[in-house]
């Protein structure tokens, strides 16, 4: 009840925001007339990146994969800094809306701003769906009502905030949403260090365990792998037979239980995993390169190339540096968001180590984005457990919405300019961002939304990255080259996504899996390398304004011409 409440308050709040009326310029929409401070700034593109994935999903991946995931929140700060050395001041110089806008001024060509338009929709599209679970998720753990509900309240509350006014009606929230959502990591993380009681030394060497007498139920038939055997009280179908919570004795290896079954085990007894996660002991647990996966040193040099190069590739963290008055506070703005993601990025380890000892039994049912959720009343039951998850519940349910507004506002302003852009063009286009993750969510078949995420790095890190890194600091590249990067890259990092989020989780062992999982290590070298053969071989191609545009974004702005590009 007092979580319930929590978030009510939080949506009527949200509610009053947009109620400054309908932008008087269609610049508001889009850059928020350029007026945004750096500091302002920074607190909103850190909201846009603490999302679902940040927020839940990483505490989730970090319990069942270990230390090899502590590389993504690496990664995303690691691409803000490649961000703000290689893109952010020239990019505002330019003076583009948006990455279409951009690609169009840069290279005169339309046939390239469309092939930019699609790669921006399908990240956009990629980055909304894991929102959506987020939500789901969250919906269903506080109140046990059906996790489509969760999507629609997210996408309702979107629609709410971004119609009124683009940038300009959530810039101000988003900017507050990350404070709350650092605050709602912080409190919880300090009481729980206070009130954490270690494992002893003998642990270590252990595969995960429940620590007390634990009630699991199958949401879905599926196969589960006891590592030894276990006396476990059984209610439902298991093994093809009906019990009715009697006692039995299960012999180590797999067995088959139907949904509904309820699974009560032991405090001790081992914790059983599905073929989705590999369970761990806790020394291979606790190393980089020694997790549950095959080729982990490949694939985690493909994540982290999808995080730091996709960084540049987020159209709705792009879109932020446009309303910055100047490429030098775009810089700073840069520059900010490093520490404030450093910052926040030193508690998914923690949360995930706790949900090793007190949310086990998430191993077993796959649902790893519940463990955050999960953990005050396991820790601290009673009140102030209660108290500790509406905390939580309201700053993952600030992170979903308010990243969720960014992502719409970007793939809204391609769609919009793209058609001429305009009040209602805009508008439009809020109803369409929206429609594709919902009509996706119920047949998403990944869980864990940090996973989802990964997605949309790496078909940014293959499209739009090379396309920002080539045009702003390569003169020679062309329409042609521009165009054939996009899609060497961006087509298989899609197609690889589409089977990562709609195929079987076991689509694939070996290499063939490991790339359909991580494809980055292959399809960003692959756009580069295309990108520049290709512009080399049309030298005829290269735009006769190249060297104004080059001279416009990086010469200082007190040298630049006034008005538009």
């Amino acid at each position: 009840m007092i979580t319930m409440l929590a978030m009510a308050l939080l949506i009527a709040s949200l509610a009053t925001v947009p109620a400054r009326g309908r932008p008087a310029q269609v610049s508001d929409l889009y850059t928020a007339a350029r007026e945004v401070s750096p500091w302002w700034n920074a607190s909103a593109i850190s909201g846009e990146y603490v999302s679902a994935a940040a927020f839940l999903g990483m505490a989730g991946l970090v319990l069942a994969y270990g230390a090899d995931m502590l590389w993504l929140p690496i990664g995303a700060a690691a691409g803000h800094v490649v961000l703000l050395a290689l893109v952010t001041a020239p990019l505002r110089r330019s003076g583009a809306y948006t990455l279409s806008d951009f690609a169009e001024w840069r290279l005169g060509s339309r046939r390239v701003r469309r092939a930019v338009s699609a790669c921006v929709l399908v990240i956009g599209w990629f980055y909304l769906l894991p929102q959506f679970q987020g939500a789901g998720v969250t919906l269903a753990v506080i109140s046990g009502l059906p996790v489509w509900m969760g999507w629609l309240v997210v996408m309702a509350a979107v629609v709410v905030l971004v119609l009124p006014g683009g940038v300009r009606s959530i810039t101000g929230v988003q900017a507050v949403q990350f404070w709350l959502k650092l605050t709602a990591v912080t409190i919880p993380a300090l009481v729980f260090l206070a009130v954490w009681r270690l494992q002893n030394d003998a642990d270590a060497a252990r595969p995960p365990y429940f620590h007390r007498e634990t009630t699991v139920t199958a949401d879905t038939a599926a196969g589960i792998h006891l590592t030894a055997p276990a006396v476990v009280a059984v209610t439902g179908v298991l093994d093809g037979r009906r019990h009715t919570g009697e006692r039995l004795r299960l012999p180590a290896g797999r067995h088959r239980v139907r949904a509904g079954t309820r699974l009560r085990f032991p405090a001790g007894a081992a914790v059983p995993h599905t073929s989705r996660i590999a369970l761990l002991r806790g020394d291979r647990w606790a190393t980089p390169f020694a997790g549950g996966r095959e080729h982990p040193l490949a694939a985690t040099y493909s994540v982290l190339l999808a995080t730091m190069l996709g960084t540049m590739g987020l159209p709705q963290i792009m879109v932020r540096f446009y309303t910055n008055s100047s490429g030098r506070t775009a810089r700073r703005t840069a520059g900010l968001v490093v520490l404030m993601l450093a910052v926040f990025s030193l508690f998914p380890a923690l949360f995930g180590t706790l949900g090793r000892l007190y949310t086990p039994e998430l191993l077993m049912t796959g649902e790893t984005d519940a463990t955050l959720l999960l953990l005050p009343h396991r820790i601290v039951p009673g009140v102030t457990g209660d108290l500790l998850t509406a905390l939580v519940a309201t700053g993952a349910f600030a992170a979903f919405t308010f990243t969720s507004c960014g992502v719409v506002v970007a793939v809204s302003g391609s769609i919009a300019r793209g058609l001429g852009g305009g009040v209602r063009g805009f508008q439009t286009a809020v109803f369409v961002a929206v429609a594709v993750p919902l009509l996706l969510a119920p047949w998403a078949c990944t869980p864990q939304s940090a996973a989802l995420v990964t997605v949309a790095f790496a078909v940014a890190a293959s499209s739009l990255c090379p396309l920002l890194v080539l045009g702003v600091w390569w003169r020679r590249i062309t329409p042609p080259g521009a165009l054939a990067g996009l899609l060497a890259g961006g087509v298989p990092a899609t197609a690889a996504g589409l089977a990562r989020v709609l195929g079987d989780p076991g689509y694939g062992s070996g290499w063939l899996g490991t790339l359909l999982e991580q494809p980055a290590i292959v399809t960003v070298p692959l756009a580069f390398a295309v990108t520049v053969a290709v512009s080399l071989l049309t030298p005829g191609w290269v735009p006769d304004r190249t060297d104004q545009a080059m001279a416009r974004m990086h010469l200082p702005e007190d040298l630049l011409p006034e008005g538009p590009p």
